[in-house]
């Protein structure tokens, strides 16, 4: 994401610069491609927020709201939703989102706000457009970390196609009186599972064992503004997993998740662990977004209306190297047409054509028109030899590759394709 004063990068700022260009119609248009992906799958709606901060100093703001603790930070905010596969976790494409930066601090107590007057609301405004984006797909299940553990979204937003999966924010008054975290000490254990943990900045790479129990329970509806037109309770399953004997110094896993699916064995109950690990997915989009290929936050652009328009092209661009990295090794069967539209694909293949025609001996093993057909294209285009035996492409060559190709949604024409 690179501000230098090229041909390409001068088109790019007229683009963002165009008023009629906006964040809200740059996300709008991240679904696009998603829907036909989605059709006729269990779709994981994975949603998620990041803070995206950038440079600033106390007389250089650049227009942007603090983020995290304050303490000089300056920055916008992505919330974001990603539609994954249930079945094999892969990446169909982005669902919707919004992307904003902070007017100013907010006085007015947490608890004493509405829902409609705090940032929260974006969990459940976002997870309304899943029914409407993914309106093909057999099955929808939003999945969120605690930031999601909202009550209101608990008692309005499931029906018989949509469903919830999150993490527990807190403890919360269950219908009988009690407790949830009370009620979960008295579970049965069901079983005990190793699974692989993925690096993450603070932890590294590790297995760990967990332990899993589940039952039913129902939430009481919290004594809050704003909330007294809900139902008095919800019905919901808990499934708990804690890591047994975790490293000496590590944190021990510690998962309490609620869900409106229903959970009748074991096996249901790890299904439902299953699925919340795909939230690996988001995280992974939101570390190529920032630091493993587009590096957005080192961009110069000097206004928080052009900052937050940027963001809404790389994420998309995020997304879609998300969707190539799964792609690369042709284990996927996700077709080209969850990233491309036809044009681009025609372009691919044009671009393809010329390649094969330079090494006749080195020519592309996948299926025409596949997602792994395009990554070996795009992965060509950033500078990857192409050979078997070479490393792999990682994010930043198929971001070099997609800044070639796709020039970050500004759009590719046939007529503008050029020898590689």
């Amino acid at each position: 994401m690179g501000d230098g004063e090229g041909a390409q990068t001068k088109a790019f700022r007229r683009f963002l610069a165009n008023k009629r260009v906006t964040p809200e119609r740059l996300v709008e248009s991240w679904s696009q491609q998603t829907a036909p992906a989605a059709v006729g799958r269990h779709v994981l709606a994975i949603q998620d927020t990041s803070e995206i901060q950038f440079n600033t100093t106390a007389e250089r703001t650049r227009g942007l709201g603090e983020v995290g603790k304050g303490k000089g930070r300056r920055g916008a905010l992505l919330h974001a939703m990603v539609a994954v596969d249930a079945k094999d976790g892969a990446c169909l494409g982005l669902v919707g989102g919004a992307i904003w930066t902070r007017a100013g601090r907010v006085t007015v107590a947490h608890g004493e706000r509405a829902l409609a007057d705090k940032e929260s609301r974006r969990w459940l405004e976002t997870a309304r457009t899943a029914p409407t984006v993914l309106d093909q797909a057999d099955c929808i299940t939003v999945v969120a970390d605690r930031e999601s553990d909202i009550y209101a979204e608990w008692a309005t937003l499931p029906d018989h196609k949509l469903h919830l999966l999150t993490r527990v924010m807190h403890d919360r008054s269950l219908a009988d009186g009690g407790t949830l975290y009370a009620a979960a000490e008295k579970f049965s254990l069901v079983g005990a599972r190793t699974i692989e943990l993925p690096a993450r900045a603070k932890r590294a790479a590790r297995q760990a064992t967990l332990s899993l129990r589940f039952a039913p329970v129902q939430l009481r509806r919290p004594p809050r503004p704003g909330l007294k037109g809900l139902p008095d309770c919800v019905r919901l399953v808990l499934v708990e997993a804690v890591e047994l004997d975790p490293p000496v110094g590590a944190e021990p896993l510690h998962w309490r998740l609620l869900t409106t699916h229903a959970v009748a064995d074991a096996a249901a109950a790890w299904q439902i662990i299953d699925w919340y690990r795909m939230r690996w997915t988001i995280e992974q989009l939101f570390r190529v977004l920032k630091s493993q290929g587009l590096r957005i936050e080192d961009s110069q652009l000097d206004s928080a209306e052009l900052l937050l328009k940027l963001i809404a092209l790389a994420t998309k661009a995020a997304a879609i190297t998300t969707q190539l990295l799964q792609a690369r090794d042709g284990q996927s069967d996700l077709p080209a047409a969850a990233a491309f539209d036809s044009t681009q694909i025609d372009a691919l293949a044009a671009i393809n054509a010329r390649y094969e025609a330079k090494s006749p001996r080195q020519r592309n093993p996948h299926p025409l028109a596949s997602m792994a057909w395009a990554g070996w294209i795009i992965a060509r285009l950033g500078g990857w030899d192409g050979y078997p035996s070479s490393r792999p492409p990682g994010p930043i060559t198929f971001k070099h590759g997609l800044d070639y190709f796709f020039a970050i949604a500004i759009g590719w024409s046939l007529n503008d394709v050029s020898t590689p």
